[in-house]
């Protein structure tokens, strides 16, 4: 199904892990280069509303994790301050390997994985997982081999769009997300105490 319009329900619910790439899926794919004092350093861009998808996923009990052909610190920053502990910076043609230890590792099998992608380095994984996702600035191959994209662009809130729909799905994402707003509203009234 090539459509925002939902994920299957019973694929949704098989989900234990979601993986996604990095560069051109929490990213828009750029690289910013800029000098700095001994030599030039890159940095990246991130959408805040992933972050908060991320957050759902992990509080839906899922495994989230990045996997990324390229190393970035920039990247280690962000997934750090999201509490991602499963971060892979790897060779692009190590990308295959790296899943499938940490699929070993949360005991989970290729077809309880979901995956978000965009670049050729990223078919083998795709051609693996239950649930190969693509955004839309994908590569032509990477789209095909897809069973969801999302609507909205790698880097502008795509990981966002694919949790709210994988969460709709398996019925979690209203409950989350009023459980979120909740704890925001308890936080602040603990703080002016009462």
């Amino acid at each position: 199904m090539k459509s925002p319009i939902g994920i299957d329900p019973e694929l949704a619910e098989r989900i234990r892990v979601v993986v996604l790439d990095a560069d051109g899926v929490l990213t828009d794919g750029g690289i910013y280069v800029a000098d700095g004092e001994e030599r030039p350093f890159e940095a990246r861009r991130f959408h805040v509303h992933d972050g908060v998808g991320i957050l759902m996923m992990q509080r839906a009990g899922l495994t989230v994790a990045v996997v990324s052909g390229k190393l970035s610190r920039a990247v280690r920053e962000r997934a750090a301050g999201l509490g991602l502990e499963e971060v892979h910076q790897v060779d692009p043609y190590d990308k295959l390997p790296a899943v499938e230890a940490l699929l070993a590792r949360a005991g989970a099998d290729w077809d309880e994985a979901a995956f978000l992608a965009d670049d050729l380095a990223d078919l083998a994984v795709l051609h693996e997982v239950g649930l190969p996702v693509a955004v839309p600035n994908a590569a032509a191959e990477v789209r095909a081999a897809a069973a969801w994209t999302t609507v909205t662009a790698g880097g502008a809130g795509a990981v966002r769009e694919f949790a709210e729909a994988l969460l709709h799905a398996r019925g979690q994402w209203t409950p989350l997300a009023e459980s979120y707003v909740e704890e925001c509203r308890r936080r602040w009234q603990d703080g002016r105490g009462g």
